[in-house]
């Protein structure tokens, strides 16, 4: 088995508040559910137009397991209302 966690640092668009910052973090958080991966705003809570979006995917093989990271890292990516800042990834096997 092998367990994947993405961390995706990403600036919102024109938010001037904890409320709207919600109001766009929920529906992105609800969209990467759907790719079967957990998913979570793990830092930047208190910034406005910052946020830190947690992922973690378990996987028999290591190459499904980043085809499922990539996948959400590209629909990320291709969002025009959030701009992908940084990107970082941590792959653990039966050897970790």
């Amino acid at each position: 088995m092998y367990l994947g966690a993405l961390e995706l640092d990403v600036l919102l668009g024109d938010v001037r508040s904890l409320v709207e910052k919600r109001s766009k973090v929920d529906p992105v958080l609800t969209e990467l559910h759907r790719f079967g991966v957990s998913a979570a705003e793990t830092g930047e809570l208190g910034r406005f137009r910052r946020s830190l979006f947690g992922i973690a995917a378990a996987g028999p093989d290591i190459d499904g397991l980043h085809d499922k990271l990539d996948e959400c890292e590209r629909h990320i990516a291709d969002r025009q209302d959030l701009e992908l800042l940084a990107v970082r990834r941590r792959i653990f096997g039966p050897e970790d």
